[in-house]
């Protein structure tokens, strides 16, 4: 968790560049890492030693300071976006932000998670990811025989520069087609941002162009279910085209009226 004062500086930092790039009839506008130490320097603040960290904190973490916010039209919001290698670029897009529906059913699985694993597990994120693999919940969600194929995948991607996905899947259907699941993993209190979504997809069509492309995103809920959700790019930008939520239950922690309201739900799909 970032402090209270690295907070303060990084939003201080990111204003400082916004202010000095940004026109009123600005929609989109490149920054470098330059600018970061320019910024920290005419602020006063030391020179951060991980630039990249400013970028992934307002792409991923938090919003952007309410002074960059406030200059957006309405109806869209400013998002920072990876231009290359060290360059950044600030524009203007449809707010796109995927919190899990509360309201949502959920389906009780038995808990498959080696206990050794579930004790060791460091951090949500970690616990996130192993409890997707051991329980097969990618396969569940998708409908899709899907295999782990590597995690924390970090690669360059052609116009993006580098990029990080939690995890990829490789799958097959019934029909013989393959599939590439990339998965993000986000923590209670994190963010679920189109941005990943896409970085995912423009990897997986660079990397894996022969391979159908299922990007998904995973989020434990405050009360340990786990919200999973797939997208589709539509005419007017990224959607949601599924949301499910899991709890992962002991060998006594599914009813027999639990059951038998699953398989209504099954028989109101066929």
């Amino acid at each position: 968790m970032k402090g209270t004062d690295e907070s303060s500086r990084y939003q201080r930092i990111i204003s400082w560049i916004f202010e000095h790039h940004h026109t009123p009839d600005s929609k989109d506008f490149r920054f470098s890492r330059s600018d970061l130490n320019q910024a920290a320097d005419t602020l006063g603040f030391p020179r951060v030693l991980n630039p990249g960290d400013v970028i992934s904190t307002f792409k991923f973490r938090q919003q952007l300071p309410r002074s960059i916010q406030e200059t957006a039209p309405a109806g869209l919001s400013w998002r920072i976006e990876t231009a290359g290698r060290g360059e950044y670029r600030f524009l203007l897009l449809r707010p796109f932000e995927v919190r899990p529906n509360l309201q949502l059913a959920e389906t009780k699985i038995l808990d498959a998670t080696p206990g050794i694993v579930a004790q060791y597990a460091l951090g949500d994120e970690q616990a996130l990811l192993a409890r997707l693999r051991y329980n097969r919940l990618v396969d569940i969600f998708t409908g899709v025989a899907c295999y782990s194929l590597q995690n924390h995948l970090r690669t360059t991607v052609s116009g993006i520069g580098q990029i990080e996905t939690d995890e990829l899947y490789a799958g097959v259907d019934r029909r013989g087609t393959q599939f590439i699941l990339p998965v993000q993993a986000k923590r209670r209190t994190d963010r679920i941002g189109a941005q990943q979504i896409e970085q995912d997809m423009a990897l997986c069509a660079e990397k894996f162009p022969r391979l159908v492309c299922r990007p998904l995103a995973a989020q434990f809920v405050a009360d340990e279910r786990i919200a999973l959700f797939e997208f589709e790019r539509g005419p007017d930008g990224l959607r949601i085209l599924s949301e499910r939520h899991y709890r992962l239950v002991p060998r006594d922690g599914i009813t027999n009226g639990e059951l038998e309201s699953y398989q209504a739900r099954r028989s109101t799909a066929d």
